[in-house]
């Protein structure tokens, strides 16, 4: 186990590497440069291409060829290592303290999304297995099918719409009522705060709920297949306890270690729920970052994303391993 792990981690180090390389020269090819639409931004009719050079040469981006970009890196890469992820242009902050400064309430809505999430999918899962091709089956797999299908951005404002606007329950966007008076008690605010995170929420939940619970029922009727689930009944178990206590323990199995790779969805942010509902967490923050080119704080957020997938998927093979004792990891 010790040997694998460490093996693991070696090999995790030189994806990472790879990701930051690869990262590195996007994001220097990418088409817009905060630094040059700040500098058009205040010199709109002055100014010069031998200014702006100027200015691109204090943050080191005057030099677009390959080597240039290489030597960017190599110092961007020393800097990193050392746990420097720079300093953002836009907001003027060290990359690492904005990251973990905004992460916590994308953390708590993606926390409270996948709870409901597992509690909702797992159950209906394996009640599409136990009654294949039913009424719930069919219905559920249309659904799951429909809310699947539906682009993040397209139902999050068609939400808005109904539920905000139309009906008026919610406010449309931020996590603070803006008569909310200076004097409200600590109860109030709280309250206030998770009244406005129920419909990103919804969001979340309905469109993550159908792949879970496909993945589930899937999963169930391997499980179902299976020839000790006929031993089982064969020795005259009731159909319930060999649900509950064979099938539902074995198909926890894969789901069990498909949970560790929700970690860069835990901490990273969902970037278009928090954009359509302007919640001011890390993933409206990255992709306000993004759009205007910023480049230290692009390239801290996504090696921040890589090493949490690397992390992910690690602890999903350990895992696997854990839950299922027939599973051996290398030696």
């Amino acid at each position: 186990m010790v040997k694998y792990v460490i093996k693991r981690i070696l090999l995790s180090v030189f994806i990472l590497f790879g990701v930051s390389v690869i990262l590195y020269f996007l994001v220097r090819l990418m088409p817009v440069s905060y630094i040059e639409n700040q500098y058009y931004a205040s010199h709109p009719n002055v100014g010069s291409d031998e200014d702006l050079r100027r200015v691109l040469e204090l943050y080191g981006l005057h030099d677009n060829s390959f080597l240039g970009i290489c030597k960017g890196y190599l110092k961007w890469l020393f800097a990193f290592v050392q746990g420097d992820m720079g300093k953002s242009f836009k907001y003027n902050m060290q990359v690492e303290d904005i990251i973990f400064k905004n992460m916590g309430i994308s953390f708590a809505i993606s926390l409270v999304s996948m709870i409901l999430q597992l509690i909702i999918a797992i159950p209906l899962g394996i009640k599409c297995a136990v009654n294949q091709y039913g009424k719930l089956d069919y219905t559920a797999t249309v659904l799951s099918m429909i809310g699947m299908s539906f682009p993040t951005f397209f139902f999050a404002s068609l939400v808005i719409k109904v539920f905000a606007v139309e009906l008026g329950w919610f406010e449309t966007g931020g996590l603070v009522t803006a008569t909310m008076p200076v004097d409200a008690t600590w109860w109030q605010r709280t309250t206030d705060v998770l009244w406005h995170l129920v419909l990103p929420m919804v969001v979340l939940v309905i469109l993550s709920i159908g792949g879970m619970m496909r993945y589930t029922r899937t999963n169930t009727l391997e499980v179902l297949n299976a020839d000790y689930i006929r031993t089982a009944r064969a020795k005259g178990l009731s159909e319930s306890k060999v649900i509950y206590k064979h099938v539902f323990r074995n198909t926890l199995i894969p789901l069990v270690t498909t949970l560790a790779g929700t970690i860069p969805g835990l901490f990273g942010g969902a970037m278009i729920t928090e954009t359509v509902f302007a919640i001011p967490g890390i993933g409206q923050i990255a992709y306000a970052a993004l759009r205007e080119g910023d480049i230290p704080f692009v390239m801290g957020y996504n090696m921040f994303i890589a090493m949490l997938t690397v992390l992910g998927i690690l602890l999903a093979d350990v895992m696997y391993a854990v839950v299922d004792p027939r599973v051996k990891l290398g030696k």
